[in-house]
């Protein structure tokens, strides 16, 4: 059996694929990971190639963009499609085939198509919108109200973003002393983490929705070619779906990205943003400024016209009693001297029926009685009416006009009826 060594193994595939593939070819493959280095200005990269599902790799490799060539594909790149390569990109590369004795395959990297990828990005963001209309989502923010008095922000950006220091300035200069409140829910606005940052926030502002008016989004000095991570089917779901008006100003102009579409509002700039607010704010005031003078003059108005019809009436009245007091005046002096005459009339008889009563009470008086002779027996302090209520023996006392004889009873004869 004949033995060789790996290097001459190496060698020989090496040999290989410089003689079956010396051509360059056009590759369609999906970025996995991409690596630049300051110093040398070279560009690395995984690319990978998956099932018709999008799930399992079925192709991997390594591909190299030397710096003569990367130099001038990343600006090319990034003009047309507004985004550096980056994970989960699709990719059109023009490579040519190597394999190194030491290092392996390989493919080194000499052009790449921004179209293609345009058209790739443009695809997944149409995928996007699909799938949130098909929710029947897309609009939802749009049908939120933003409330007149929007002072209480909730703001998700970088704390170490300069567009997040420029946002809270202009709010600050807002003029007439008006105020808003803040509050900062930080993310990170660049690279594979924009959408899991910006949602973790989202999630934590919607356990306090009571303490907002609504949410901005801002960023401000990132590259454009960090667009693409605001291209996310679950962030834009979160977006869509939150019950805050959500305003973006993310810092660019050319092309919207998905969150844009499905927030309430894009407004350009961080800055933009907060001018945005600052004068809708301005605007509120002085309406309620102009309704509350409006309100003062009209209410002085209604109360100088009532006034002046209360006046009128208080002298209207004070006339018609006046009128009716000379007209009734005579009638009441009638019902005067009627009710007095009646009640003297009354007064007359009940005298006269009180001095008969009193005559009656004065002709039963005991005394009167006695001084005409008659006398009163009493036994045990009952008055004596008839001799059988006597016996034998009873003590009595008779009472005199002028004294009280008792004395004792020795016997009872009783009256024989006369004939």
């Amino acid at each position: 059996m004949e033995r060789i060594t790996l290097h001459q193994l190496t060698s020989h595939v090496a040999w290989v694929i410089k003689n079956q593939y010396p051509d360059t070819y056009w590759v369609e493959a999906e970025l996995m990971s991409i690596r630049e280095t300051g110093t040398s200005g070279h560009c690395y990269m995984e690319l990978v190639e998956k099932d018709e599902q999008g799930v399992t790799p079925v192709a991997k490799a390594h591909a190299n963009c030397w710096s003569s060539q990367w130099n001038w594909i990343r600006p090319k790149f990034c003009q047309i499609t507004g985004s550096v390569p980056s994970p989960g990109m699709k990719l059109l590369l023009q490579v040519q085939v190597t394999f190194s004795p030491t290092y392996g395959f390989s493919l080194n990297v000499l052009d790449i198509d921004p179209v293609y990828t345009l058209g790739d990005m443009a695809r997944k963001r149409q995928e996007i919108l699909r799938c949130l209309a098909e929710q029947g989502v897309l609009d939802l923010q749009k049908e939120l109200q933003l409330p007149q008095f929007c002072q209480r922000i909730a703001v998700i950006t970088s704390a170490t973003a300069a567009g997040y220091g420029d946002f809270a300035t202009q709010l600050a200069a807002a003029p007439r002393g008006l105020q808003f409140h803040t509050e900062l829910f930080s993310a990170t606005m660049q690279g594979e983490m924009i959408a899991p940052t910006i949602i973790a926030a989202l999630e934590r502002i919607n356990q306090r929705t009571d303490d907002f008016d609504c949410v901005v989004i801002i960023r401000g000095g990132g590259a454009v070619s960090d667009m693409s991570g605001f291209d996310h089917l679950q962030l834009a779901e979160n977006v869509a779906n939150f019950p805050l008006p959500i305003i973006t100003g993310i810092g660019h102009e050319r092309d919207e990205c998905v969150l844009d579409i499905v927030s309430h509002m894009k407004i350009k700039t961080p800055t933009a943003v907060a001018a945005f607010l600052v004068d809708r704010l301005t605007n509120v005031h002085d309406r309620v400024e102009d309704a509350s003078r409006v309100i003062s003059i009209s209410v002085q108005t209604l109360l100088e016209r009532h006034n002046v019809m209360l006046g009128n009436l208080a002298n209207r009245i004070r006339q018609a009693a006046l009128l009716r007091s000379s007209r009734e005046l005579p009638r009441v002096e009638r019902q005067w001297l009627r009710v007095t005459q009646g009640a003297m009339r009354l007064i007359a008889d009940h005298r006269h029926r009180l001095e008969m009563l009193q005559t009656k009470i004065d002709a039963c008086d005991p005394e009167l009685l006695l001084s005409k002779g008659y006398s009163m027996t009493f036994v045990n302090g009952r008055l004596l009416r008839r001799a059988d209520q006597l016996r034998e023996g009873d003590a009595i006392q008779t009472k005199f006009l002028d004294a009280v004889v008792t004395s004792s009873v020795t016997e009872i004869n009783p009256r024989k009826p006369h004939n």
